[in-house]
C-alpha cells in the first residue's frame, strides 16, 4: 500500500501548494483589507463595544432554550479557535518560518479581525430556529443570501470533512504527543480516553457543549496568560530584542532556524489561520445559536475572538519559546517545543502545566469541532441516521489522531482548511453589502440612544430571513 500514501501525500503537497499559497493567501490579505475599509476598521474603532457585548450575557434567554448567550458563543469559537493552534502551531510556526512566522500570525488578526466581523454578522441575519434555539453559518447565508444550496452543501461537507474529522485528528495528536512527551503514555490509551469524554458530552447536545465550554476556556486561558505574563516580567530586559528578532526575521533581514522572508510568511499566515480562523466559516456557525437583539453585536463578540486568539494567546506562546533558545536546538517541533521552552523558565512542574493546559484547550476545541460538523450535517439533511454517523466517524477520529504522524495531519488541515476558506471568501464577498448595511443600521440606533433591534425589514433588499421578526413601525426601512 506503499504507493497509495506516496499518492495521497503528493495529493495533498500538490493541493497545499496550488490552493493555499496563490489562492487562498491572496483572498485573506486583499479581503481582509477590504473589509477593514469598509467597516472602517470596525475592529478597533468599535473595540470597547466588543467588550460590552461579550459580558451583557442573557442566561433567561439560554434557560428558556432561545439560544445560547453571547459568552457562551464566544467560549464554543475561542475553544475551537484557542487549541493546538495557539500552543503548538506557534511551536510549528516558529520551527518552520523562524520567528518572523509571529509578525505574519498578528497581520492575519488584525484585519481577519474585520473578516470574522463579516462572517458572524451574516451568519446571524440568515440563522434559522431549531428545538435549541438557533442555528447557521456559511452553508446557511449561501444558501439564504445568495440563493445557492449546491454552494452551501459544497461547504457543509468541507467544515465536516476539515473540522469534524481532521482537526479531531490534529488536537488528539497534540494532546497524546504532550502526555507521551511528559509521562510517556500509550498514545492510543489517550486516544480512547478523550473518546469516552468526548462522547459523554456531545451526546447532550449544543446547550451541554455551551456549558462546557464557558467553564474551560475562561480557567485556561486566563492561566495560560497569567503566567506567560509573569514569564515577561521576569525577562523584561530581553522582551524588545524578541520584539526586534520578530520583526527583523519577518522581512528577510535576518534569517533564523528555518526562516527567510518567504517561509515566514507562508509559516505565518497558515499557522495564523489555522489559530484564529478568521474567514474560514468556523466561526459563524457558534455565532449564529446566540440570542441576541441585532446581528451585529455578535459579530462584534466574534471579531474580539480573533483579536484575543492571536494577538494574546498566541503572542503568550511565542513569547515564552522566544525568550529561550529552545527553538535553534535540535529537532524538537509542535507541542515538545513549547513544553521544553516552560521547562527553561520555570522548571519542570511548568511542562506539567502545558500538558494540562492542552489537554483543556484541545478538549474543549474537540466540542467546537464536533458542533461544527452536527450544524453541518443537519444543513445536509435532517435524518437521524446521518448525525449518527457523523458521531461515529468523529469519535473514531479522535482515537485515530492520537497514533497518526505529526506531519500529514498538517497537511491536510492547512489542504482541507484551505479549500473551506476559499468558499467562504467568495460567498461573504458577494454578501458584504448585507452585513455593512446592518452594521450602519446598528451605528444609526446607537446615535439615537436606542438599544439596537434588527428586523427583517430593517433596510430594503433582505430576503430570506426566517430567525427575525417584522419590525412594528413600517417606517423602519432604510
Amino acid at each position: 500500500m506503499d504507493w497509495m500514501e506516496n499518492w495521497f501525500g503528493d495529493f495533498v503537497a500538490l493541493g497545499n501548494d496550488l490552493i493555499w499559497t496563490y489562492i487562498l493567501i491572496g483572498l485573506l490579505l486583499v479581503l481582509g483589507f477590504y473589509f477593514t475599509f469598509v467597516t472602517r476598521v470596525v475592529q478597533f474603532r468599535l473595540l470597547g463595544d466588543m467588550v460590552r457585548q461579550l459580558f451583557k450575557a442573557d442566561r433567561k434567554a439560554f434557560k428558556e432554550g432561545k439560544g445560547t448567550t453571547p459568552f457562551q458563543a464566544f467560549s464554543i469559537s475561542t475553544a475551537a479557535r484557542v487549541g493546538t493552534g495557539n500552543l503548538a502551531g506557534v511551536a510549528v510556526a516558529i520551527s518552520l518560518g523562524g520567528p518572523g512566522a509571529i509578525f505574519w500570525m498578528w497581520l492575519i488578526a488584525l484585519i481577519g479581525a474585520a473578516t470574522g466581523f463579516i462572517e458572524s454578522t451574516l451568519a446571524q441575519i440568515y440563522k434559522v430556529k431549531d428545538k435549541n434555539g438557533f442555528r447557521g453559518g456559511p452553508a446557511y447565508y449561501m444558501e439564504k443570501g445568495l440563493g445557492s444550496r449546491w454552494l452551501g452543501l459544497l461547504f457543509a461537507v468541507l467544515i465536516t470533512l476539515c473540522f469534524g474529522l481532521i482537526f479531531n485528528a490534529v488536537q488528539t495528536n497534540t494532546i497524546a504527543d504532550a502526555f507521551v512527551g511528559a509521562y510517556d503514555i500509550n498514545p492510543a490509551v489517550i486516544g480512547a480516553i478523550i473518546a469516552v469524554l468526548i462522547g459523554i458530552i456531545i451526546f447532550g447536545g449544543i446547550r451541554r457543549i455551551a456549558v462546557v465550554a464557558e467553564v474551560i476556556v475562561p480557567v485556561f486561558a486566563t492561566s495560560y496568560i497569567i503566567i506567560a505574563l509573569i514569564v515577561m516580567i521576569l525577562n523584561v530586559t530581553e522582551v524588545p530584542a524578541v520584539f526586534s528578532l520578530i520583526l527583523s526575521n519577518a522581512f528577510g533581514i535576518q534569517e533564523v532556524v528555518g526562516g527567510g522572508f518567504g517561509a515566514a510568511i507562508m509559516n505565518g499566515i497558515q499557522r495564523g489561520l489555522f489559530s484564529n480562523e478568521a474567514g474560514m466559516g468556523s466561526a459563524p456557525n457558534a455565532a449564529a445559536t446566540v440570542y441576541v437583539s441585532h446581528p451585529v453585536k455578535q459579530g462584534l463578540v466574534q471579531s474580539l475572538s480573533v483579536l484575543i486568539d492571536t494577538i494574546i494567546i498566541c503572542s503568550a506562546t511565542a513569547f515564552l519559546i522566544l525568550l529561550t533558545d529552545v527553538y535553534t536546538v535540535g529537532e524538537i517541533e509542535g507541542i515538545q517545543l513549547t513544553q521544553n521552552a516552560m521547562t527553561a523558565h520555570l522548571g519542570d512542574w511548568a511542562s506539567i502545566f502545558v500538558t494540562v493546559a492542552i489537554f483543556f484547550f484541545a478538549f474543549s476545541s474537540l466540542l467546537g469541532n464536533y458542533y461544527y460538523g452536527q450544524t453541518n450535517i443537519e444543513f445536509i439533511s435532517e435524518k437521524k441516521i446521518y448525525l449518527t454517523i457523523f458521531r461515529v466517524a468523529f469519535l473514531i477520529m479522535v482515537m485515530v489522531g492520537a497514533t497518526s504522524e505529526l506531519a500529514i495531519i498538517w497537511e491536510m488541515a492547512d489542504l482541507f482548511m484551505g479549500m473551506m476558506a476559499v468558499v467562504n471568501l467568495i460567498a461573504i464577498a458577494l454578501l458584504t453589502k448585507v452585513a455593512v448595511r446592518a452594521l450602519r443600521d446598528y451605528q444609526a440606533q446607537l446615535r439615537e440612544g436606542k438599544d439596537p433591534a434588527f428586523y427583517r425589514n430593517s433596510f430594503k433588499g433582505l430576503k430570506n430571513v426566517e430567525s427575525w421578526d417584522d419590525s412594528p413601525d413600517s417606517d423602519s426601512q432604510k
